[in-house]
């Protein structure tokens, strides 16, 4: 993906290859065969009070108008400014800090009325950093730059995982462990009343980590715990210690034995059907954390702070490598209630031999709804972060979905509930005229025939408008094997297959199967 620069000093070096730039504070050339662009523009070295702050003020009036030449569709990050470099003059005023901060809020005014513009708040990187590691005269004298270049390493990692996080594709599920991580001492040593969560350090770190991670979950992230214990000393912690605030119904799942937790962590991505690779495991044993890391290689496993009062600055990395976003759906909110309902569904399955009467006794709803403005923002995060039914794997932005709906596509989501919990929108179709361009559904809902019902659905809609032939093809990847031959199971028939095993299907719609089981009870609108 290839993305335009525009700066105002020399940056080049903090970016990679894939980017372009355009000269010192110049807006004179915006290209337009980019994938998308880049703001960099920081603090201006002047000594004339007057002429730094209007020319920071200039700034906004340059990047509104450069706004307004770019495509909506195409992603345009802006970093905030901030202060790099030891103010070489008396601010007595704070003049300079108040235009920065105007400067600030004009980015983040802008990013809330253009879909299309996200800020990157640069001081999530700079404040890292003394202001003698962060600015160096000798590189700026003789090369213009605004910030040190041998912090370029730091900057272009740090920068990609925001890239990632703008994107939306962050883990889904928190590992944690119990003694010595969530709480201070060993429940099976010390007890119910001897663990330390709350009250005097180090039980405040324990308790301030907790209220951080109930925060997180908030967001979407799922927790999980993995821990070796008897069940029912910490059920009893839970239950009986005032001063925990993750008990056993802020997880969607758990294991506390004593068997190896590589194992175990296989047992909760198998129970909540996710994958390995969307797993954070948190553990302060390092013996543990390396079995994860041989054994797992696929599952991140951040180094556990020595002690307690570094907790707080190891939960802000944590977020920061994997699970920020900018952005959080109601669907986000509910995922631990929702990989709960999942567990709970697995469960009263094997009450029943016969698999039909258990989906009848779900009570299952199925909503199929048009995009709108209301759901472009979810449509847009599942394309984003659905990999494994997903026939084409194809990522978009909420920018584009609402460019797609003015070009004429039909766009409809799915959603799903039954008597555990609602699963809120898990799948979507996106079809260009005749042609399938997107078809996903989320791991959650898959397994009981609801997939096939959507395709179904769609192909009513589509022959009320005339549609006589519906096209699609699949695009094989490492994680979507198991939709290979979906269509074929809809009824279309395979076209081609390509060298690269790209498959291409066609139906005709006069001719499909278009009925459904009795006990889905659906709703189009």
């Amino acid at each position: 993906m290839s993305r335009f620069v525009f700066r105002n000093n020399t940056i080049e070096r903090f970016f990679g290859k894939e980017y372009f730039f355009g000269g010192y504070d110049d807006i004179s050339v915006i290209p337009q065969d980019v994938d998308g662009y880049v703001w960099w523009y920081q603090v201006p070295i002047k000594y004339e009070h007057d002429i730094l702050v209007s020319e920071i003020q200039g700034y906004t009036q340059k990047l509104s108008y450069v706004l307004q030449q770019i495509d909506t569709k195409k992603t345009f990050i802006a970093l905030t400014m901030d202060i790099v470099y030891a103010v070489p003059f008396q601010d007595s005023d704070y003049r300079l800090q108040s235009a920065v901060a105007d400067y600030n809020r004009a980015l983040y005014d802008l990013e809330s009325s253009c879909s299309n513009v996200k800020i990157i708040d640069i001081t999530e990187f700079t404040r890292r950093y003394s202001a003698s590691d962060l600015f160096d005269w000798k590189f700026y004298l003789m090369s213009q730059m605004g910030m040190n270049p041998k912090l370029h390493k730091d900057f272009k990692v740090w920068f990609e995982r925001k890239i990632e996080s703008i994107a939306l594709k962050r883990k889904k599920c928190l590992v944690l462990d119990l003694d010595n991580t969530l709480w201070g001492g060993i429940l099976g040593e010390d007890g119910i009343e001897g663990i330390k969560v709350g009250g005097d350090y180090p039980g405040k770190a324990f308790l301030y980590f907790q209220e951080a991670l109930q925060q997180l979950a908030k967001t979407g992230v799922i927790l999980t715990v993995c821990s070796k214990n008897n069940e029912q000393d910490v059920l009893d912690a839970w239950d009986k210690n005032p001063f925990i605030v993750l008990r056993k119904d802020a997880f969607a799942a758990y294991r506390i034995n004593w068997t190896d937790k590589a194992t175990n962590i296989k047992e909760l991505a198998t129970e909540l059907n996710i994958g390995l690779d969307s797993f954070v495991f948190i553990d302060d044993n390092p013996t543990e954390r390396e079995l994860v890391k041989q054994m797992l290689p696929m599952v991140s496993v951040p180094v556990f702070p020595e002690q307690p009062y570094e907790l707080p600055n190891f939960f802000k990395r944590l977020v920061e490598d994997y699970f920020k976003v900018y952005s959080i759906t109601d669907e986000d909110k509910q995922k631990t209630e929702q990989y709960k309902a999942n567990a709970a569904r697995a469960q009263a399955q094997h009450a029943f031999a016969d698999f039909d009467k258990f989906l009848e006794s779900l009570d299952i709803q199925i909503t199929i709804e048009a995009a709108n403005e209301f759901n472009v923002q979810r449509i847009a995060q599942i394309t984003q972060k659905t990999n494994q039914f997903n026939l084409t794997t194809k990522r978009y932005t909420d920018t584009d979905i609402r460019g797609f709906l003015k070009q004429g596509w039909n766009i409809w989501c799915i959603s799903v509930a039954d008597r555990f919990g609602d699963n809120g929108i898990t799948g979507t179709i996106l079809i260009n005229g005749e042609e399938i361009d997107t078809l996903l559904l989320s791991c959650r809902i898959l397994g009981k025939g609801i997939e096939i019902v959507f395709v179904k659905k769609i192909i009513e809609i589509l022959k009320t408008q005339g549609v006589k032939t519906l096209n699609a093809k699949y695009i094989p990847t490492v994680k979507n094997t198991q939709v290979k031959d979906f269509y074929e199971k809809c009824g279309f028939e395979l076209v081609e297959t390509t060298k690269d095993d790209v498959k291409f299907y066609s139906i005709n719609l006069d001719t499909v199967n278009l009925s459904t089981k009795p006990y889905y009870n659906i709703v189009i609108r």
